[in-house]
């Protein structure tokens, strides 16, 4: 290798400023975004080390702070259901451990065959990861440490109800919003939704493909953002069941839940709808440009659509300012815009239309009642065309 490419090697591995820069943000936002979760668990282990020692009376209650940071976790979702798995799972373990143990003696053979079986009972009873760990690692710890017949296995079952009751304890005490990350989520899906639709929209009236393929690169990037937003409906259920704080959520979060799969649907269009379109310029097909305008105002209506995710209760645009604009841009999605077109400039005017339903459904519209908004493309429709 020369000397210049060696140069030029070692230029591309030494990390930029902005790069450097980039990473420090990234780490700082995965701090904040955690900083909550973070504290839960801490206050959970002391909590939990506390009451197994000082008030159960166990010497060493090692697991049950452990099982407070297992219950919880740094993931909003499912809290709940870890707690439950958790405990179940070690009662499992202990139980299956125990048993065998007394039977079989202990040894290299017999830690594999209680792992086995304990781990097996787990999965044949529930199918959640965390109980079949538990089971696995209790019935280890029956079979190496604890003598059979001992207290060591129903102290810590003990220890683990304790650890799983106060980490529940201190999120309905310290409880995340319920709403507002999984908001957030959405509100970011639908931003970069409507930046998609403008780079399409650019591309075809530029009937230039770079910008379709970038649009259609970012749209493929916000499977996170989709996963995150369901992951922290799922935790905003459990905060607005068990915390007292946020009980009046529940209408709100309720709203959102029931937009998640639309917003989700609507993405998955917009990937198709950029993908067909890249396809239309490629091929040098031709778009009426009535319907490439629509690209410019459906983008709009998401924005508005946006901006009802982020909006407090009473303020606007609310669902029926967004339907109102949505259905605006319904009617004109006329059969005639197609009129003699090819095949992929039909694809692109169906997966519009589909996806309109998909938002009409975000801003709180039934899907018959969504597709009814839309201009019939049949002589006899099965959903006739609001008037």
């Amino acid at each position: 290798m020369s000397v210049l490419n060696r140069l030029s090697a070692a230029t591309r591995r030494r990390p930029t400023r902005q790069g450097a820069r980039k990473r420090l943000t990234d780490s700082f936002d995965r701090l904040r975004t955690s900083a909550l979760p973070i504290v839960q668990c801490a206050l959970a282990a002391g909590l939990a080390w506390w009451v197994a020692k000082d008030l159960v009376g166990h010497q060493q209650p090692f697991f049950a702070p452990i099982a407070a940071v297992v219950s919880l976790g740094l993931g909003l979702g499912a809290r709940l259901r870890r707690s439950v798995e958790l405990v179940c799972g070690v009662t499992v373990g202990i139980g299956v451990g125990d048993l065998l143990v007394s039977l079989i003696g202990s040894g290299p053979w017999q830690i594999a065959l209680v792992v086995t079986i304990a781990m097996s009972t787990a999965v044949a009873l529930n199918s959640g990861p965390i109980f079949a760990m538990q089971a696995g690692n209790s019935a280890v710890l029956v079979a190496t440490l604890l003598p059979p017949g001992g207290t060591g296995g129903p102290d810590r079952m003990v220890d683990a109800l304790v650890g799983g009751l106060t980490g529940i304890a201190v999120v309905a005490m310290i409880p995340t919003h319920p709403v507002r990350r999984a908001r957030r989520n959405a509100a970011e899906i639908l931003a970069t939704a409507s930046e998609v639709l403008r780079k399409v929209e650019t591309g075809l009236v530029e009937n230039n493909p770079k910008p379709i393929e970038d649009a259609l690169k970012q749209a493929r990037a916000t499977q996170p953002a989709i996963d995150s937003m369901r992951t922290h409906l799922k935790g905003g259920r459990e905060i607005s069941r068990i915390s007292p704080l946020y009980w009046n959520s529940r209408k709100r979060l309720a709203v959102l839940t029931a937009a998640a799969d639309p917003i989700d649907h609507a993405m998955r269009n917009i990937r198709v709808l950029a993908r067909r379109s890249l396809t239309l310029v490629r091929d040098d097909e031709i778009l009426d440009p009535r319907l490439v305008q629509l690209f410019a105002e459906v983008a709009d209506a998401v924005d508005v659509l946006r901006e009802m995710v982020l909006a407090e209760p009473g303020e606007q645009p609310d669902q029926a300012e967004a339907a109102r604009v949505l259905r605006s841009i319904a009617k004109k999605m006329d059969p005639e815009l197609i009129a003699g077109a090819g095949v992929s400039a039909t694809v692109v005017f169906a997966q519009m239309r589909s996806l309109i339903v998909d938002l009409l459904q975000t801003a709180g519209l039934k899907r018959i009642t969504a597709i009814a908004t839309l201009p019939s493309t049949v002589e006899h429709p099965a959903y006739h065309p609001d008037e």
